[in-house]
C-alpha cells in the first residue's frame, strides 16, 4: 500500500497557516476543525508544520501563554515528507523513529495532503481486516479431500 492509496480514501481537505499570521488563529482553526495539524505555506510553497505539539511547547516556554507569538516562531521549518509513492511501511518507520505524527505528502514541490498517525494505523487495521475477511472466506470454502474425488 502507498500514500496515494491512503490519500484517495482520506479525501484532500488541507488546512494552512501563514508563517507570518498568529500562533493564536492557527490554535483556534485547529481546535474549531478538530485537527492536529496546520501545513505551513508561504508563496505557494512549504516552510513548515505546526502540530500540538509545537504549540504545547511555545505555551510552556511563554508560561502558559501564546501572546502575539507567530506561526513561524513555533513551526517546524524542516518537517519531515514522504512523496506519493511512499510504501506504508516507510512512512510507518519514518513516523517512529522522527517521533512525527503528521507528514506532509509531496510531489516535487507540489503539496499532495498530509497523512497523520491515525490514518496509517487505520490504513492497516483495514487492510488486517480485509485479509482476515478473505482468509476466513478461504477456509469456509476449503474444499474436503474425503468428498473430492478428484483431489490428491
Amino acid at each position: 500500500m502507498k500514500v496515494s492509496d491512503i490519500l484517495r480514501v482520506k479525501g484532500g481537505t488541507l488546512y494552512t497557516a501563514s508563517p507570518d499570521g498568529l500562533l493564536e488563529q492557527a490554535t483556534e482553526l485547529m481546535a474549531e476543525r478538530d485537527i492536529g495539524s496546520l501545513v505551513v505555506i508561504d508563496h505557494g510553497e512549504l516552510v513548515g508544520m505546526l502540530t500540538f505539539r509545537e504549540v504545547i511547547q511555545t505555551l510552556v516556554k511563554n508560561r502558559g501563554t501564546i501572546g502575539a507569538a507567530s506561526v513561524r516562531s513555533a513551526m517546524d521549518d524542516a518537517p519531515l515528507t514522504c512523496t506519493m509513492e511512499t510504501e506504508l511501511d516507510e512512512v510507518r518507520r519514518m513516523m517512529l523513529e522522527r517521533h512525527t505524527r503528521y507528514l506532509p505528502v509531496m510531489d516535487n514541490k507540489m503539496l499532495m495532503g498530509v497523512v497523520s498517525f491515525y490514518d496509517v494505523a487505520k490504513a492497516v487495521v483495514d487492510s488486517q481486516n480485509f485479509e482476515n475477511k478473505m482468509l476466513k472466506a478461504y477456509i469456509r470454502d476449503w474444499p474436503d479431500t474425503e468428498q473430492d474425488p478428484d483431489r490428491k
